[in-house]
């Protein structure tokens, strides 16, 4: 092996073990808590970044500042004490991210003027009918529909109602709690998806069985 051969070697080495950095430090305790205020910050950030709704927030950030408190305070007490070992283990972030993340339960299709939908599917909280009727009504009473238009709103039991307007048509779907930004201009994108491969199919009124519902990616 040449000396450039050994120096590259020797530099790629060096950057896999500065990628495969731990999580957290099971000597070093403030190593573990400056490690817990990263991870607070980058919560902080998704959040800002629309990629977590506010209970997932709350639930992640809670967690990561219970176990900066938690070890604080044994390390204070007591530096000789290992337990804070244990209250630092991760994997439990997981598990908060995924069951406070919204989920889709309902969604629905009008073609704008038309009472009857294109499509629906999911299981349908009765509740929410009528919030979807008056924001129908809301936007058919308008002179002008206003197009690549997002609205969403709180609804009953906590979920929410997220609307994606589109030239012809508006998705309606039903969210099991807040959705995050990512969601919303999830279902916005869905639409507009909608709408670009059944452009002549909705201009000429043929039916929904002709047409193809990028919207059905929400409930697989």
């Amino acid at each position: 092996m040449t000396d450039n051969q050994q120096s590259q070697t020797q530099s790629e080495s060096d950057q896999l073990l500065a990628s495969l950095s731990p999580e957290f430090s099971l000597d070093d305790p403030q190593a573990t808590l400056d490690h817990i205020r990263r991870k607070m910050e980058s919560v902080a950030e998704e959040f800002g970044g629309g990629k977590l709704n506010r209970a997932q927030f709350n639930a992640i950030y809670g967690h990561y500042n219970e176990q900066r408190t938690i070890i604080e305070t044994i390390i204070t007490r007591n530096p000789e004490n290992d337990a804070w070992r244990q209250v630092a283990k991760p994997g439990k972030t997981t598990f908060l991210r995924a069951y406070f993340e919204a989920q889709p339960v309902f969604y629905i299709v009008f073609k704008h003027q038309v009472r009857s939908p294109l499509i629906s599917a999911g299981e349908h909280p009765e509740h929410s009918t009528p919030h979807i009727v008056t924001a129908l009504k809301h936007l058919w009473r308008l002179e002008s529909v206003p197009t690549k238009r997002l609205a969403r709103k709180e609804i009953d039991n906590g979920q929410w109602l997220v609307l994606a307007i589109g030239e012809q048509a508006t998705t309606v779907v039903v969210y099991s709690m807040q959705p995050s930004n990512h969601q919303v201009h999830l279902v916005r994108d869905l639409h507009d998806d909608f709408e670009s491969a059944n452009r002549l199919s909705l201009k000429r009124n043929q039916p929904a069985t002709q047409m193809v519902f990028p919207q059905r990616a929400l409930l697989t």
